[in-house]
């Protein structure tokens, strides 16, 4: 059954990439053939973002790994693996983290305190992602003033606010994982897992506790949701309508806000171009300018995420060969 399941899971990701190669290459070279080829300096650039997340990561995973056992280098690796397969593969953007929480286990590390982390980064994230989504508001309303857009997103802004909070409030007090296993028990039977489920509970309320460790990973995040606003600034120069930083910010901070509260949709497909159009409209970029700077993120998403989804093949197929390899000894 591992092996089976292993086999699965490359042929999907296999056949995925490959089918996102085929349908996004010419609508790619024509983004490239309009702003020439320094928009393939995104692919580079993007490794700050990884960067800072790895670092934070580290820092969440410090107290369970003080040999360093998950190295700065191996957490950044995995994190563009989690990245590839939230951002290009059908998994409604939770997928990545069970492979990321899996990938580092393999280090030797426990697997409460990993999940944790994840957990606990998720939570930060969603956090961060709603201070960013108020800084562009902001920009937003000084830039362009109110409109039905604007209303909108401050609508949404203001009845989705208490989600973070109560999420926080649930994993911090509310033995979450204990209740769902709870839950599930007359379903599944008694199992390890109860043990797990209480491990993982303290171990995502001891993350919580640590507040100087959450504002530090906050502020890497933070730092990193706006650095990717750099390459909307970026791509509009290189397109011959530069825009102000605060612009760029603005207009980053709206798709990206609009792209997580629709993550059910595989890659954001449809929702980030729409995202775009709508708010350059208000910030003076047209349609079809706003559609070419959507497609040069897809590229930069394809040319950062085809390396690390390879990468991670060759990592499951070496370990399903020396699976194989055992058995045959036994």
């Amino acid at each position: 059954m591992k092996i089976a399941a292993y086999l699965g899971g490359l042929l999907g990701v296999a056949l995925l990439t490959a089918l996102f190669i085929r349908e996004g290459v010419s609508t790619m070279l024509q983004a490239l053939s309009l702003a020439g080829w320094g928009l393939l300096w995104l692919v580079p650039y993007r490794m700050l973002y990884f960067s800072l997340y790895a670092l934070g990561w580290k820092t969440l995973l410090r107290p369970s790994d003080p040999q360093g056992r998950a190295s700065l280098a191996y957490l950044f690796w995995v994190g563009t693996v989690r990245e590839a397969i939230d951002r290009l593969l059908p998994v409604a953007s939770v997928g990545g983290g069970v492979v990321g929480v899996r990938l580092v286990r393999l280090r030797g590390l426990a697997a409460a305190p990993v999940a944790a982390s994840v957990i606990v980064e998720i939570l930060l994230t969603l956090i961060v992602l709603y201070l960013f989504t108020a800084l562009g508001l902001v920009l937003l309303l000084q830039l362009s003033g109110t409109g039905a857009a604007y209303h909108r997103v401050m609508l949404g802004f203001v009845l989705s606010l208490p989600a973070p909070v109560l999420t926080a409030l649930l994993l911090r007090y509310g033995k979450v994982f204990e209740r769902l296993q709870a839950f599930l028990r007359p379903m599944v039977g008694e199992s390890p897992l109860s043990q797990g489920a209480a491990s993982l509970d303290q171990e995502v309320r001891a993350s919580l506790g640590r507040h100087k460790t959450l504002l530090a990973v906050g502020t890497l995040h933070f730092i990193a949701w706006v650095s990717g606003s750099f390459e909307l600034w970026f791509a509009l120069r290189l397109f011959g309508h530069p825009v102000g930083v605060g612009a760029a910010i603005a207009l980053e901070s709206m798709t990206q806000a609009v792209r997580h509260f629709a993550f059910i949709v595989p890659a954001g497909l449809g929702v980030q171009e729409a995202g775009l159009v709508l708010f350059g409209h208000a910030l003076g970029i047209g349609t079809e300018l706003a559609l070419a700077v959507s497609v040069a993120k897809r590229m930069r998403e394809v040319l950062c995420g085809l390396p690390p989804l390879l990468s991670w093949q060759w990592f499951e197929g070496r370990r399903l060969r020396a699976l194989i390899a055992g058995r045959s000894e036994q």
